[in-house]
């Protein structure tokens, strides 16, 4: 009964973060789209006037003519900055009121609310919380991190051509929460990101192997037989920090500033330092006829500290993801294996 409590209440509380960053990624993306109109409208009216000036050389047009044109294409598309202002405002202002995540696709807008206790005073479903008034200065920022993709193992010298594990085959997850905190008052090209997350490194012995404790070490051997399936897996819980460096968009308001990275390369170096919280080992294979699967834990004499380098490099929320074991697998093999992983870092940013 307690672990479903405990479970529910996770729920509810990852729920609420993914609501509430969801929330804030909306408002702050609304916020930073004000620019691009104005963008976008100075570079029409420039191509206009372009056009105009080329009309008035080829004598198409009088100087009276062009000059009272380009007078109207200014006035047009002040009009449409103000305009297309006005429904980002709008749009603004109602999430706010409403405590709801906008979400526009091309044929439809649909505003949903999600929530869990009760309604506010418009009717709509809040979720654990209500709207409150920003901060003037949010310097930390939180989300949820997954990454997944290829895993392996090698030896001091070792290439991945050289590797005893299959290269397709083996894998690895990581599931975790992580905060971002800016460095410098006034600049936001440096950024801590730190968090908590649990890895899961599988590894799949080529050649019909798996590993045998033999009280001093772990080590590769052949199977008795014809092995469906050797897969070894270790899992850690670790503490990630990763110093992330790029540019970012300043959004300044009268109440409050943020800046926004969303549409920008980010880079980040680091590492990691953990348990591990243990190791197991599947094996599947026919014996007289009939599938046998085996699940079988145990130490391996695998070491319990865990520690190593990572780093991502990514835009908006998708990342190519990179970590390197600097600890052995195993305590007192004869070659040293480090787990090493490849793959892409999915970062709610």
């Amino acid at each position: 009964m307690r672990l479903i409590t405990f479970s529910a209440a996770l729920a509810v509380w990852l729920l609420t973060m993914c609501q509430i960053h969801a929330q804030e990624t909306t408002l702050e993306t609304l916020e930073a789209s004000k620019e691009a109109i104005i963008n976008e409208e100075k570079d029409l009216l420039k191509g206009e006037v372009e056009n105009i000036n080329k009309r008035l050389e080829n004598n198409q047009i009088t100087e009276a003519e062009a000059e009272q044109l380009k007078n109207a294409a200014a006035e047009k598309h002040a009009l449409n900055i103000e305009n297309r202002i006005a429904i980002v405002d709008n749009k603004i202002a109602l999430i706010q009121r409403n405590n709801t995540v906008e979400v526009i696709d091309d044929d439809d807008r649909t505003v949903l609310s999600f929530g869990l206790g009760g309604k506010d005073k418009d009717g709509f479903i809040y979720l654990g919380r209500k709207y409150k008034e920003r901060k003037y200065d949010r310097r930390t920022t939180s989300d949820f991190v997954l990454a997944f993709g290829l895993n392996n193992a090698i030896g001091d010298g070792q290439s991945l051509n050289d590797s005893d594990f299959k290269i397709g085959g083996s894998r690895f997850a990581e599931i975790g929460w992580a905060w971002k905190t800016r460095v410098f008052n006034e600049s936001n090209w440096l950024r801590v990101k730190y968090g908590i997350s649990f890895q899961f490194n599988g590894l799949k012995p080529t050649d019909n192997r798996y590993f045998v404790d033999t009280g001093d070490m772990s080590e590769l051997q052949t199977f008795d037989g014809d092995l469906d399936k050797s897969k070894f897996r270790m899992d850690n819980l670790v503490i990630p920090v990763h110093f992330e460096f790029g540019p970012s968009n300043k959004i300044e308001k009268e109440t409050y500033f943020r800046y926004n990275t969303y549409n920008k390369i980010k880079v980040g170096l680091g590492g990691y330092v953990g348990l591990n919280l243990g190791a197991r080992q599947k094996l599947k294979f026919d014996e007289e006829g009939e599938s046998v699967k085996q699940k079988l834990k145990a130490n391996y004499n695998t070491n319990n500290v865990i520690y190593g380098l990572s780093g991502y490099i990514g835009w908006r929320d998708t990342a190519l993801y990179v970590k390197y074991d600097l600890n052995p697998i195993f305590k007192d093999n004869t070659i040293d294996l480090h787990n090493v992983s490849l793959g892409l870092r999915f970062d709610m940013d």
